[in-house]
């Protein structure tokens, strides 16, 4: 059914806002698992290898971990502190099992312990031992080696990018603003080149049952139901190839328990139902209203996550045992429809509830087909592991939000610094986590107004106007790597940690190798030359041939089109020329021109410089036999 367009809001914040505003929403609630309910974890044993400008940690596994705590002290002697690598999430564990410290000072020792947790939210175990190391002061001389055995097929190649997160997909609908800006227009390219350039298959997004799309409201005492602005929003999704994750919320007005708990610019309504046999009608209404639209089969390829991030006082008014209320009669209702329908939560900021929502579902056999949580800044630690300890297991993990940092107006999130640490990330996502997606797709985001300006600090993936940034560029060459992984090597100065790579080949007998040099220490944003690489990339075991070779780079100097944005003055919004200008210099660019090389028994070898931060990507095409 086709509705009108709906109206764009006027910006009323501010980037002083945003800060004071987020402080306030992260008010955590505490898990109620109790501390004898989780595994005692084993001891890490750690060693400790001093490099360049960093000191990286590594230690063995431990079973039943999710992530481990890095602890560090100016002497074996005095208290040690949870390293903060100012991510500005709740979360200080790290997935593991290698760590690259870069916050301490050059020239200075340190000490370090490791300790595992079971949970974000659970104890630590006992600290390993301590071990000393010393960022050094110099340069390093020596390459990061990086070996790839081209023989060597790990398997498929895992591809968790293909979600992504989004603000609330009405903005599909939306109108140009007052300044002229097709918001709606701009808002649809954006996931034309998601599903294009990154095969972006799945959107998250709030405020589905927001009151902007007036999905239900109560006449004479009765429940009313009108679901044909969300037909419109979901018709335009799917239409660009695209299928949606349905967060569960806000709450409708009519339907809160107080309406008057807002959040966001545009008043979402944080409160639990006042009536749960009201509630749970309206879920069952609109799920069995998808199905009759779109099929049972399509709809089952979707999924149902309920509400978003309730542990945080700023978007649940209500307990923990009213959000497992919420879950069960969420879950009930959708299953009721059919149960091929998947629903999945707790939706929670930093990793956590998985344990309650492990315990409770082992405890009432509520189905749980998916776990989801969120986490800023920091790497994604293993939270399946958290709920298999409770007794749940089976149940794939879907971090649906995931980003380099949770405040809005931040200049990270238009740095080169975010390349790198979004393929940390997914590296450490690869074969565990089935999906890990970036927040958000595009800067059309109105959490807290209209964007103010072009580069103002935003989440996106893309500028207004549909500009990739870095972050945007190493999506993009994670797509562009082939099918199957290949096994490999990492040595020297940081290698494995600060340093990493992935490697794969195609049917036709190419290779790629993408090789990135990031910390995860936000205070080293602009980068630092003590961090600066080497990289000596060595592939054997290939066929005999003439290779051609392609060499993509993401740093300061290379697919950053913020440069472009400042060499013309940094205006707010740039006019005609200055558009022409930076679209211009949107692409992905080659740190040389392309060259071809032939293999010497089986082997080939380059040399090149990574800065930190910095990505590249090296093609390899198979052209003729020598």
């Amino acid at each position: 059914m086709a509705t009108e367009p709906l109206p764009h809001r006027r910006a009323r914040g501010s980037a002083a806002a945003a800060v004071a505003w987020k402080d306030q929403v992260v008010r955590p609630r505490e898990s109620e698992v109790a501390d004898s309910a989780w595994p005692r974890l084993a001891t890490p044993r750690l060693r400790v290898d001093s490099g360049s400008g960093q000191v990286t940690l590594r230690w063995d596994p431990v079973q039943g971990a999710a992530g481990y705590l890095v602890y560090r002290s100016s002497s074996p002697d005095r208290p040690f502190q949870v390293v903060d690598h100012g991510g500005g999430d709740l979360v200080r564990a790290v997935p593991g099992p290698s760590y690259a410290d870069t916050t301490g000072r050059p020239g200075e020792p340190a000490w370090y312990a490791v300790a595992a947790v079971a949970a974000v939210d659970a104890p630590p175990g006992q600290m390993s031992r301590a071990a000393g190391g010393i960022p050094r002061a110099s340069p390093t001389d020596d390459p990061v080696r990086v070996e790839v055995d081209a023989s060597h097929v790990l398997g498929a190649l895992p591809r968790p990018w293909r979600m992504v997160g989004s603000e609330h997909l009405s903005q599909l609908l939306y109108p140009k603003d007052d300044r002229g800006i097709d918001v709606g227009r701009e808002f649809q390219d954006a996931f034309r080149l998601a599903r294009r350039e990154l095969g972006v298959t799945y959107v998250r997004a709030h405020a589905i049952l927001h009151d902007e799309l007036s999905v239900y409201r109560e006449l004479d005492g009765q429940s009313a139901y009108d679901f044909s602005k969300i037909d419109a929003v979901y018709d335009a999704l799917l239409g660009l190839g695209i299928r949606p994750v349905v967060e569960l919320s806000f709450m409708p007005h009519d339907l809160a328990r107080d309406p008057n708990q807002t959040v966001f610019q545009y008043q979402a309504i944080i409160a639990p139902p006042r009536d749960w046999e009201r509630w749970r009608g309206l879920i069952t209404a609109f799920a069995a209203h998808l199905v009759d639209r779109y099929g049972l089969d399509e709809v089952s390829s979707w999924a149902f996550e309920v509400w978003n991030e309730a542990n945080l006082g700023g978007f649940w008014s209500g307990s923990l045992s009213d959000y497992l209320r919420l879950y069960d009669e969420t879950a009930a209702a959708v299953k009721s429809v059919s149960p091929k329908l998947r629903v999945g939560g707790p939706s929670t900021a930093s990793g956590a509830w998985i344990g309650d929502l492990a315990a409770h579902a082992v405890k009432t056999g509520v189905p749980v087909d998916f776990l989801s949580t969120h986490i800023y800044g920091m790497l994604p630690v293993d939270v399946g592991a958290t709920a298999r300890d409770l007794g749940l297991r089976g149940v794939p993990v879907w971090w649906t939000e995931w980003g380099v940092n949770p405040r809005h107006f931040s200049a990270v999130n238009d740095a080169v610094f975010g390349a790198p640490f979004i393929l940390h990330g997914m590296l450490s996502a690869m074969g565990r986590d089935q999906y890990l997606a970036y927040w958000v797709l595009s800067d059309h985001f109105e959490e807290l107004g209209p964007p103010p300006r072009l580069f103002h600090g935003g989440f996106g993936l893309l500028t207004v106007g549909n500009l990739r940034k870095p972050r945007y560029w190493a999506l993009r060459m994670l797509e562009m790597l082939g099918p199957e992984r290949l096994a490999l090597e990492l040595e020297g100065d940081g290698g494995g940690s600060l340093l990493n790579a992935l490697a794969t080949r195609d049917g036709n007998g190419g290779l790629c190798v993408l090789v990135w040099n990031g910390t995860l220490d936000q205070s080293k944003v602009a980068g630092d030359r003590l961090l600066d690489r080497q990289v000596e990339l060595r592939l054997r075991n290939l066929r005999t041939a003439r290779y051609g070779v392609e060499h993509y780079r993401v740093d300061e100097a290379h697919s950053h089109v913020r440069r472009t944005w400042e060499a013309i003055g940094s205006p707010d919004w740039p006019d005609q020329a200055g558009w022409a200008t930076l679209r211009s210099k949107d692409r992905l660019e080659e740190l040389d021109p392309p060259r071809e090389v032939a293999s010497e028994a089986g082997q080939l070898a380059l040399r090149f410089e990574l800065p930190n931060p910095g990505v590249s990507l090296l093609r390899f095409s198979r052209r003729t036999p020598v």
